[in-house]
């Protein structure tokens, strides 16, 4: 049950909070001025998971670059909701650069980057009465590497000299959230609406974002966008997001997320939509694609046919989810699992939906496989012949057991 109730905010074709489910947020890596790629990226990240994506505009030729973007996703038949990412400059070019402003179906500001005492205040109120009158959402997005130095000084000196005893730690999570709070109020007082706003405090530690959050959550009505502003590279980015975001959305904060992996050189930068999507999904929130259960290996399972059709089976269904649910209704909720030897190998076998329990060391060279608790068939063979057979099984699993879209017009 979700404890933070907020207003919905409608970004293109998706709705932010309102009850709606928590939405997975990713953005690009390219040069925004290069329109092809940024284009390319935008519709690898959609057909990932990724429901909203988010390009830098930092340049003219960024903002010059968008309506191309826009043209190029159209034309691929991709309506995923673009979000633009300003920083010091994004009044000059949504001013300049109009359709760019009117394309956009998201603006993201961040109050630590938009100038310096009045001119924040007033830079700030140009962005969102341009939302205003493109009638288009904006997030306002605080960060705890770029926070309003002004606002952490005055609430440090605050401190001491009403001996608070405030941890320099708890000063900054408070002045994330007043930040947020703050930028706000401006936002309402240039003529944005409440479902017009979404709000984000991100920081790099896993403890500080539980307690923003937690705070946040019981002081306003706004949609909350989670992240670990920094997370890190691979496991250590994973493990500390999903630490952090996990617990939150657990307690029913947050509707919406961004995974925010450095990727390695030449890395894949779906790999951190796959992640928010694993992350819902291993929740009970959202379900995206069929999960594969695998055992960890040990001393018994000395073939590594085992990881390797489990591998291979991911790779699969991945590849396959984009094309199977637009014909079939429910297949994302299905499970499959491989394992490697006779101790679990059964056991989780019969509680997928398919499974195959492979022969460990010592055991018989054959693989029971199991449909929906029953011991339907078993294979033998090499690990390809194995591969296309579980393959060809799930493949026929989905036609026999969901049903089709219905792909009659609407009268």
């Amino acid at each position: 049950m979700k404890i933070h109730q907020p207003v919905g905010v409608r970004v293109g074709n998706v709705q932010i909070g309102g009850g709606a489910p928590v939405v997975v947020q990713s953005m690009t890596m390219t040069d925004t001025a290069d329109a092809a790629a940024t284009a390319a990226q935008c519709a690898e990240l959609a057909q990932a998971g990724s429901e909203v994506v988010r390009v830098t505009v930092n340049v003219p030729e960024a903002a010059a670059a968008v309506p191309e973007i826009r043209r190029r996703l159209d034309d691929a038949g991709c309506e995923v909701p673009l979000v633009g990412d300003f920083h010091y400059n994004g009044h000059q070019l949504l001013k300049s650069y109009p359709d760019c402003a009117r394309i956009l179906d998201k603006f993201r500001i961040n109050p630590g980057n938009v100038g310096t005492g009045v001119r924040r205040d007033e830079q700030f109120s140009t962005i969102c009465k341009i939302a205003r009158d493109y009638g288009t959402p904006i997030r306002i997005g605080v960060n705890g590497g770029s926070l309003d130095q002004d606002l952490v000084t005055a609430k440090m000196q605050e401190n001491t000299d009403r001996h608070l005893g405030h941890s320099s730690e708890e000063i900054i999570n408070e002045c994330l959230v007043l930040s947020a709070l703050q930028s706000t109020e401006l936002a309402l007082e240039a003529g944005l609406r409440k479902d017009q706003i979404v709000i984000s405090c991100k920081v790099s530690q896993p403890r500080s974002l539980i307690a923003v959050y937690t705070d946040l959550a019981a002081r306003t009505e706004q949609p909350l966008h989670l992240g670990l502003t920094e997370a890190g590279m691979g496991i250590k980015g994973m493990v500390w997001s999903s630490t952090a975001m996990g617990i939150l959305l657990h307690q029913g904060i947050g509707d919406t997320i961004r995974v925010s992996l450095t990727p390695r050189p030449s890395g894949d930068r779906r790999d951190e939509v796959i992640a928010a999507c694993e992350l819902l999904q291993a929740l009970g929130l959202r379900s995206f694609s069929p999960s594969v259960t695998a055992c960890p290996g040990c001393g018994r399972t000395t073939s590594t046919t085992f990881q390797e059709l489990a591998e291979r089976i991911q790779a699969y269904v991945r590849d396959m989810i984009p094309e199977w649910k637009k014909e079939y209704d429910g297949v994302e909720e299905m499970r499959l699992a491989v394992m490697g030897c006779v101790v679990n190998g059964p056991g989780e076998s019969k509680a997928a939906n398919i499974g195959i329990s492979l022969p460990g060391t010592g055991e018989e060279p054959h693989c029971p496989v199991y449909i929906d608790g029953s011991h339907t068939t078993t294979l033998k063979g090499s690990y390809d012949e194995l591969a296309e057979a579980f393959r060809a099984l799930v493949d026929g699993y989905v036609v026999e057991h969901y049903p089709r879209k219905s792909t009659r017009e609407p009268v």
